[in-house]
């Protein structure tokens, strides 16, 4: 697939939903297998990893939830009043549309950052320095701008056919520590 133009974050983020779009399916069970296979060891013992309920297009983790190792340890982001925040989440946690319409936790603590060992994130791409491409919202840039949730390893989740040398950034845009695809986890520096 050729890569897309320069242009502005807008037109990207058409571009790279397309080619998400298009290279998904394929990725799915490989990428899933993977985190399966990767992700117990990268979670420190007693911490929470935060992934995210998959909006059409984006990689589907929720069934990490069966990997005994990560079992009772998964947490999905709510927005509220403003704020991202993470709640505890298993197959039988009671759901609710967030402010962003987004199924969360309906109930339950807000977790600290000290609590989570790892963020996955959906990411439309990412380029070699670890920028990622969201849909513009903003939410997960403001989460991280916080020095505690920068202390959070965090990877971006989207298909191989996604990664890009260089995107543009703005001031506030925060660079992931790495990416996970259907063929490796990839941290930028050791963690």
């Amino acid at each position: 697939m050729a890569e897309p133009g320069d242009g502005s974050k807008a037109e990207l983020r058409r571009l790279f939903r397309q080619r998400r779009r298009a290279l998904q399916p394929a990725a799915q069970g490989p990428l899933l297998a993977l985190a399966r296979r990767e992700l117990p060891a990268q979670l420190p013992a007693g911490q929470w990893l935060g992934i995210y309920w998959p909006l059409a297009g984006e990689a589907d983790l929720r069934g990490l939830d069966t990997e005994p190792q990560l079992r009772g340890r998964l947490a999905l982001p709510r927005v509220q009043q403003g704020t991202l925040r993470y709640r505890p989440w298993g197959a039988h946690t009671a759901l609710s549309p967030d402010d962003t319409g987004i199924d969360a936790p309906a109930d339950g603590p807000d977790l600290e950052p000290t609590q989570l060992g790892l963020l996955l994130v959906p990411a439309l791409a990412c380029d070699h320095a670890g920028y990622r491409l969201g849909y513009g919202g903003g939410w997960f840039d403001r989460l991280r701008s916080a020095p505690a949730w920068r202390a959070v390893p965090a990877l971006a989740v989207l298909p191989e056919g996604c990664l890009r040398e260089q995107l543009p950034r703005d001031p506030w845009d925060v660079p992931f520590d790495g990416w996970l695809h259907e063929r490796g986890l990839v941290w930028l520096q050791a963690v």
